[in-house]
C-alpha cells in the first residue's frame, strides 16, 4: 500500500517591490451623467517621484477623473489604486496617501494661514503638536512663515494656491493631485507654483499628476496623458507623444490628435 504523497506547503507570494508599484494607476476608468459619457475606458498609470501632465480642454473629462481618484463620486466602472490600495476596497490608507488642490478654492477666507492649516491636520488626526511644528515648516518653505496670523482673504491668488498645497502636503502624501491650480494668476504667479510643485518631485520624490490645458505649463521630460471628450488618445514621455503624433512640438501634436481647430491658452 502506499502512503499519501505529502501535501505541499502553500507558497506565499512574494510582495510587490514598492519601486515597481504606481503611484496612481488608472483602469478601465468610465463615468456617466446620465446619457453623457464623461469618461470612457480610462487607464494610465503616474509613477512616484515623477511629474505626469493630464492635457486637455475644458470639458475633457479631467475634473471628473479627480473626483473619482478623491472618491467625491463613486466609481461606476473601473478601478483606481494608489500605491497599490484600490480606492474601492481599501480607501482609507488610499487617501491617506493622496494630497489635493482642486481647481475651486476651497480655503477659509476669514481664518488665519496657521489656522487653515491646524484645521485640515485635525480632520487627518494629526496631533496638536505634530500640527504646529508642520504648519510652521510648510509656511516657511512656501514664504508665508510672516503672514501665519493673517487672514486668508488679505492672500493675493498666487499665495493662495502657494497656501492650498501647503495644506496638501501637511499630513505627508506620497501623491499630489492638482486640477487646473494655475487659472486665474498672472504670469509669475503661475510660474512660481510650477517651479514649487517641481521642487516636491526632485526633492521629496512626490508623485504628482497635474491637470492642465495649458501647452506651456509643460516640460520635455515630463509624462503626458493627452485626454479628449472622456478619452484618452495618447500618453507616454511628451517626446514619444510628440514623435507618435508626426508632429515637432506639443501644440501640433495635440491638434492633431483632437482635430482641434484652436489651441488652448498658454501655447507659442
Amino acid at each position: 500500500m502506499t502512503s499519501p504523497a505529502p501535501i505541499a506547503e502553500p507558497q506565499e507570494m512574494p510582495s510587490p517591490d514598492p519601486a515597481t508599484v504606481p503611484a496612481l494607476s488608472i483602469d478601465g476608468v468610465s463615468h456617466s451623467y446620465g446619457p453623457r459619457r464623461a469618461l470612457i475606458d480610462v487607464s494610465f498609470n503616474v509613477q512616484p517621484a515623477s511629474f505626469t501632465a493630464l492635457l486637455g480642454l475644458n470639458g475633457a473629462g479631467k475634473s471628473t477623473l479627480f473626483s473619482l481618484i478623491t472618491r467625491l463620486f463613486g466609481i461606476q466602472t473601473g478601478h483606481v489604486g494608489i500605491f497599490g490600495n484600490d480606492i474601492g476596497q481599501n480607501p482609507g490608507e488610499a487617501l491617506r496617501l493622496l494630497g489635493v488642490v482642486f481647481q475651486p478654492r476651497t480655503l477659509d477666507l476669514d481664518l488665519s494661514l496657521k489656522q487653515n492649516l491646524l484645521y485640515h491636520a485635525a480632520l487627518h488626526g494629526i496631533s496638536r503638536r505634530d500640527a504646529r511644528a508642520r504648519a510652521a515648516e510648510l509656511l516657511d518653505r512656501i514664504g508665508l512663515a510672516d503672514r501665519a496670523g493673517s487672514k486668508v482673504r488679505d492672500l493675493s491668488g498666487g499665495q493662495m494656491r502657494r497656501l492650498e498645497i501647503a495644506r496638501a502636503l501637511l499630513h505627508r502624501p506620497r501623491l499630489l493631485l492638482l486640477d487646473e491650480p494655475t487659472v486665474g494668476l498672472d504670469v509669475k504667479a503661475r510660474a512660481d507654483i510650477i517651479s514649487h510643485v517641481r521642487q516636491l518631485v526632485t526633492e521629496q520624490g512626490i508623485g504628482v499628476l497635474w491637470a492642465t490645458h495649458l501647452f506651456d505649463e509643460i516640460m520635455a521630460g515630463d509624462d503626458l496623458v493627452v485626454l479628449h471628450q472622456g478619452k484618452v488618445l495618447a500618453q507616454g514621455p511628451m517626446s514619444r507623444v510628440i514623435a507618435e503624433a508626426g508632429a515637432q512640438d506639443v501644440n501640433t501634436a495635440f491638434m492633431r490628435l483632437t482635430g482641434a481647430q484652436t489651441m488652448p491658452g498658454g501655447g507659442a
